[in-house]
């Protein structure tokens, strides 16, 4: 477990939450939306919910604020590896970070069943569930669709991939959770302004008039 950090707002700790960057198998670099996001957001903490894809994803947030990660299906690469699930305890919540994709039986049979039905929250649902105990917060990514939903008295909290949704032509974006005194708010923010090419680079967007 992680005790809250030092140097947070007196009266809330907001915490960035991202997910599913894929670099650089899908994109080349970060959003060039997402640190000013952060930033601008005044995060205290970042969440980083799988997909890392490269170490160096993490140090480039670690610049924002302190960084908590667990392992994705596509992070190979990490020595030591990343945790498969955190359990953290912040401002009286309790939070579960995983990616999202269970065990190698689940995944297979996730993507059987994407290809037949297409996205069911509920299939992560009970996948995330399971490994998440009893905490008030799950926090997921792993199928590149936001949630912000509560159910059976808990927050599902998945802030969207930071690199493409679940179609390269749908929006990226990433989240932000509010906490104190045992609330939480959870936020969806979409990252405008860029698009991702085929090449994997960020495209700049112009402003419609």
């Amino acid at each position: 477990r992680s005790d809250c950090p030092t140097g947070r707002s007196p009266w809330m700790l907001i915490v960035g939450v991202v997910a599913d960057t894929h670099i650089p198998d899908r994109a080349r670099e970060l959003h060039p939306a997402l640190c000013p996001a952060l930033q601008a957001a005044g995060v205290q903490m970042i969440l980083h919910a799988g997909d890392i894809c490269s170490p160096l994803v993490l140090a480039q947030l670690g610049q924002l604020a302190p960084v908590q990660a667990v392992r994705g299906n596509r992070d190979w690469f990490f020595q030591p590896p990343l945790p498969k699930i955190l359990q953290l305890d912040w401002e009286g919540v309790t939070i579960a970070l995983v990616h999202g994709h269970g065990s190698l039986w689940q995944y297979s049979w996730d993507k059987v069943q994407y290809l037949l039905k297409g996205y069911q929250f509920y299939r992560y649902h009970n996948i995330v569930a399971g490994e998440a105990g009893s905490a008030q917060v799950i926090v997921f990514g792993h199928t590149h669709t936001p949630e912000n939903r509560t159910v059976e008295g808990r927050l599902l909290f998945n802030p969207g991939s930071a690199c493409h949704g679940v179609r390269r032509s749908v929006q990226p974006s990433f989240g932000i959770l509010r906490i104190h005194e045992g609330a939480v708010q959870g936020e969806i923010h979409p990252l405008e302004g860029w698009r991702l090419s085929a090449t994997g680079q960020w495209v700049e967007v112009p402003a419609s008039h």
